[in-house]
């Protein structure tokens, strides 16, 4: 899974006054839905309504976030996780360019019901996969999926508005349709780069302004833009790629790394 990353897929999981897709107050309710906040219009459940329209609940803060709630993980479930969505996601391939190990530590921010959590881990039977996300609901969900499914490598954590709350540095940062809810995303992404380890990967994959498929338009977050906010944040963009239909792919490591 823009309060990271979905439990950081509605969007950490995992902002800063942000997602992610990331809690049960109004204000905050800034998704990060890393892993699972997918919003094409139509296999998002309509989250943003058939023709991108706003929902309630849906809000633009001043802090440059796009805050949507995703309570009920039961319910985004059966929009994040639809067969459906494979098809244009295509988190097999979206995975094996991250070039993960299998003994790495990865962080879904915004992990939201954990449609890429459950694949990462997975690739990482030594490793580890911090699912974070600011939604309790989602962290719960996270977890019992983690033991229902046998994931022992599953860490789910609590995020909040303005950190992923990650344990440990990890090797590679995950968000997914994320970036966009996070709110202070320049501040958000300096404290961010203290969970990253020496030589580790931010990956950000979030939704092209020209696509016709996704959030409203005004709430996307362009990769020019991102690329800015993020240098200013301390990162360096190292990769793009453009086999994704609807979403950019960008790579970025700590600045001078």
């Amino acid at each position: 899974m823009n309060k990271l990353t979905s439990g950081l897929a509605a969007a950490l999981l995992l902002g800063v006054a942000p997602v992610f897709a990331q809690a049960p107050a109004e204000a905050p309710a800034q998704k990060m839905d890393h892993g699972g906040m997918d919003h094409g219009k139509m296999d998002h459940g309509d989250m943003h309504g058939a023709k991108g329209d706003h929902q309630m609940g849906d809000h633009k803060m001043g802090d440059g976030g796009y805050h949507h709630r995703f309570e009920d993980a039961e319910k985004w479930a059966k929009q994040f996780d639809k067969p459906e969505r494979d098809a244009w996601q295509k988190p097999e391939q979206a995975i094996d360019a991250m070039k993960l190990t299998p003994n790495a530590t990865i962080a879904d921010v915004g992990a939201g019901t954990g449609y890429f959590s459950a694949r990462i881990a997975k690739r990482v039977p030594q490793g580890k996969v911090y699912a974070a996300d600011i939604e309790q609901d989602m962290v719960r969900y996270l977890g019992e999926r983690a033991k229902r499914e046998g994931m022992t490598n599953i860490v789910p954590v609590q995020a909040a508005p303005d950190s992923a709350n990650l344990p440990e540095p990890v090797d590679v940062i995950l968000l997914v349709d994320a970036y966009h809810h996070i709110g202070n995303r320049v501040d958000y992404f300096k404290k961010l780069q203290n969970s990253l380890k020496p030589g580790g990967k931010l990956v950000i994959i979030d939704f092209r302004m020209e696509n016709a498929d996704g959030p409203p338009k005004e709430h996307r977050v362009s990769i020019e833009k991102a690329t800015d906010e993020l240098k200013s944040a301390g990162y360096s963009l190292v990769e793009t790629q453009d086999f994704l239909p609807r979403q950019y792919f960008a790579v970025f490591k700590k600045s001078g790394a």
